[in-house]
Order: structure tokens, then sequence, then C-alpha cells
């Protein structure tokens, strides 16, 4: 006999997770719970969030790392993305001010077990944001950086990429440029 799925409504994750001990993300009614990240995965997080860190202060800007929750407006995702960036005033949830809901840059360290689902369904909630603009994929163990943009026309597209030792990937909405030696520096076992 198959278990008939449970619709967990937004309001009730939101209570839930605000008191657990330990952080899930909410996805159409699942509360899907996050597994613990690799030495790689955090390594690429940390030397990524200071380099955007470093390029975005002081011009209205902040970054914020992996225990900052994001909504999207529809409230069918609830996430915790490695890295957001919000410019301009923060806008949240709720009173609360613990949900962010104006990302406009994302990014996220791709592990075997989330690529897929960071690629795909969880980018397409994202695009639901009007202020989300870009989105950066770091594969946590083999050099491959992906940059996707939103178009002024509403569209999104593959702007930048890199694979090899001595290249970089652009970040337009804050104006970075960053290269792959930074991004994976200190690293181990990371195919090149």
């Amino acid at each position: 006999m198959i278990a008939e799925k449970v619709y967990i409504a937004p309001d009730v994750y939101l209570r839930q997770e605000r008191d657990a001990p330990s952080k899930s993300e909410y996805v159409n009614g699942d509360i899907i719970p996050i597994a613990g990240a690799s030495t790689n995965h955090n390594r690429i997080k940390e030397n990524t969030a200071i380099e955007i860190g470093l390029n975005i202060r002081g011009k209205g800007c902040r970054s914020y790392s992996s225990d900052q929750r994001v909504n999207v407006p529809t409230d069918s995702l609830y996430a915790y993305p490695d890295i957001v960036v919000v410019c301009g005033p923060n806008q949240y949830h709720d009173s609360l001010h613990d949900t962010l809901t104006n990302p406009m840059l994302i990014v996220e360290v791709l592990s075997p077990g989330t690529a897929a689902f960071d690629r795909g369904d969880k980018f397409a909630l994202y695009r639901q944001s009007l202020t989300f603009q870009e989105y950066l994929f770091i594969d946590s163990e083999k050099m491959r950086v992906e940059v996707f943009r939103k178009h002024e026309r509403g569209y999104w597209f593959l702007a930048s990429e890199a694979n090899k030792t001595g290249e970089t990937v652009e970040l337009a909405i804050i104006n970075l440029s960053l290269p792959l030696e930074t991004i994976y520096a200190e690293t181990e076992g990371v195919l090149r």
C-alpha cells in the first residue's frame, strides 16, 4: 500500500522551522531536511562569500550565507541558499524579519545529491521572484562554474561559464569577475 502524500501548509512549515534544532527547506508542501555539507562544499562557499562580500561592501548590497532563509512570492519555496545577495533595503516575509523575499543573486554549491534539484525545480521556483537576477552554480567535485542571468525581456540564459584554471566567471549584477582559482582555493581532490 502506498502512503498518501500529506501536504504541509507554508505557515505550518514556518512555525515548525523557527523552533526546529536543524534546518529544512519547503518545496510545494513538502519539508526537505538539509544534510550536512562536505569540506569542499564549505570551502568553496566561504571562498566565494569572501569575494562577494569584499566586492559589495559599501555599495548598498549585502550577502548572507546558508543560514538565511529565502522565500519566493507564491509561498511554494522556502530555501537556504549557500549565498544570497540583496541590494537596496531588505524585504521580509513577515514581521519576524528572518525570511528574505528580495534576492538579487543566489549562489548554490552543487553536491551530487542536490545538483539536479538546484538546477531544475528549485531554479524554476526561484525564478518566480521578481528581484532575482543571477544564479551562480559551483560544482563541488569538479572545476565547473556557471552563471545564469535574467535578460531584460524576462528570459534566463547561460551568461558565463568556466571550467579551467585561469578562467573567470562574471557576476554582472554586482560587477564582479570571479577567478576559478579563488573559488576552488584550498579544496581537496576537485577534478581540474
